[in-house]
C-alpha cells in the first residue's frame, strides 16, 4: 500500500499544480517585484504552514521563505496523502532548520491549534482544493496573532488543466459558507468532467479514470474545486478580512498575495482597474481588465 501511494504521490506531484513542476524554478528576484517586500515582513516570524512542505517556498523556490522564518509547523488533513505518502512525525521544511510539528486535522478546523498562537501561515497551492475556502480562512485567520501575516499562492487558471472553467465568482463561495458546505461537496463535479483538459494531466490516461479520482475527492482532495484569477483571489482575501500588502501574477501559473489579519481592511487600490499589479502580471487575463 505504502509503495503504491508513494507511486501516486510521485506521479502527481508532477502534475499538481499543472505544469509547475516541471518548470526550473527561478530565484524570488526574477519572480516578483520586490523581494524586500516579502522578505522584512516575514523575517523571523512563527509560522504555521497548511498543506506543506513546497518547493515554492524551499531555497531554489520562486519564494524562498523557509530560510528566513524562525519556525514553520505543518498541517495536513490525513497521514498518507498522494502529495506525501506516508506523512512523518515531525516537519522537515529546511536542511538547516530544526523540525516542525506535523499537525493532522482538515485546513478548515485547525483543532488543537490555541488561537493568535502563529506569526503567519503559508498555503501554497491549496485553498482551490477546499470546498469551503471562507471557512479555512476564518480558521487560518483564528490561530494568527492580532496582526498576523497570511503568504498565499494559487494557481492562475489561465495556465492550468482548468483554463476552460470559468472563475469561480466570489457569491458562489459566501453561499458555500453560509450552507456550511463540507470537504465531500460534488457541487462542481460535472463543470470539472466536462472542462478539465485532460492533455494537461497525463497521469490519467482516460476520461474514466479521472472521474474515479473525482468521485474519491473526499479521500485524496485532488480536484480543484473552485478556479481563481488574480482579481477574484484578492476578492477572497478582502471579504475575509485581509489587508492585502503584496500582490503578484508570475509564470508559471503562480498568484501571490502576502496579507495580514484586519477587522477593516481597505483594499479599493489592489482591486481597481488600474491596480499596479495588473501591468507586471504576467497572465493575459489580468491585464485586459
Amino acid at each position: 500500500m505504502r509503495n503504491i501511494n508513494n507511486l501516486i504521490s510521485t506521479t502527481v506531484r508532477s502534475v499538481i499544480p499543472p505544469s509547475i513542476m516541471q518548470i526550473t524554478r527561478r530565484p524570488l528576484r526574477k519572480a516578483v517585484s520586490d523581494f524586500r517586500a516579502y522578505r522584512s515582513p516575514l523575517f523571523g516570524k512563527r509560522a504555521l504552514e497548511i498543506g506543506g512542505p513546497t518547493p515554492y517556498f524551499d531555497d531554489r523556490g520562486v519564494l524562498p521563505v523557509y530560510g528566513i522564518l524562525k519556525s514553520v509547523d505543518n498541517c495536513l488533513f490525513s497521514t498518507e496523502t498522494i502529495w506525501t505518502g506516508t506523512v512523518p512525525e515531525g516537519f522537515k521544511y529546511h536542511p538547516k532548520k530544526n523540525k516542525g510539528h506535523q499537525f493532522i486535522c482538515d485546513g478548515t478546523d485547525l483543532k488543537g491549534i490555541p488561537s493568535g498562537h502563529y506569526d503567519c501561515l503559508l498555503s501554497s497551492h491549496c485553498l482551490e482544493h477546499v470546498a469551503n475556502p471562507l471557512r479555512a480562512l476564518a480558521e487560518w485567520k483564528r490561530v494568527l496573532t492580532e496582526d498576523g501575516l497570511l503568504l498565499m499562492l494559487l494557481p492562475h487558471k489561465e495556465v492550468t488543466f482548468d483554463w476552460r472553467r470559468p472563475v469561480t465568482p466570489l457569491a458562489h463561495i459566501i453561499d458555500d459558507f453560509v450552507r456550511s458546505v463540507g470537504e465531500d461537496d460534488a457541487t462542481h463535479f460535472d463543470e470539472i468532467l466536462r472542462l478539465h483538459d485532460l492533455s494537461k494531466t497525463p497521469e490519467y490516461a482516460t476520461l474514466e479514470a479521472f472521474r474515479t479520482r473525482c468521485l474519491e475527492n473526499a479521500t485524496y482532495r485532488a480536484m480543484h474545486q473552485h478556479v481563481f484569477d488574480t482579481h477574484s483571489a484578492i476578492e477572497l482575501m478582502n471579504y475575509a478580512g485581509f489587508q492585502i500588502l503584496e500582490v503578484d501574477a508570475i509564470k508559471p501559473a503562480h498568484i501571490v498575495i502576502l496579507a495580514n489579519k484586519c477587522q477593516s481592511p481597505e483594499n479599493a487600490s489592489f482591486l481597481a482597474p488600474d491596480a499596479a499589479w495588473r501591468s507586471r502580471s504576467g497572465f493575459m487575463s489580468d491585464r485586459k481588465r
